[in-house]
């Protein structure tokens, strides 16, 4: 008989995008697809905006500087 432990983690490690969603690499190994259109300042930006990101707090968050945006990675996931 075996073991699941509970690996669940709230942390990012990557992003990527593409035209129509945001793609969220976790900490445990989830890969989770975001549809951009839930996010209109994400939706209208660049290529190169998207991927002009950085942490909040080793990975909980994630903040756009240029679009003024700011995800909290627990309110994706749940």
């Amino acid at each position: 008989m075996s073991t699941l432990t509970n690996l669940k983690s709230n942390q990012v490690i990557n992003l990527s995008f593409t035209k129509e969603k945001m793609t969220v690499f976790m900490e445990d190994g989830r890969e989770i697809g975001i549809p951009l259109e839930w996010f209109p300042s994400l939706r209208e930006a660049t290529k190169e905006q998207l991927e002009n990101w950085q942490f909040i707090g080793n990975g909980e968050g994630i903040h756009w500087e240029e679009l003024d945006e700011d995800l909290l990675v627990s309110e994706l996931v749940s």
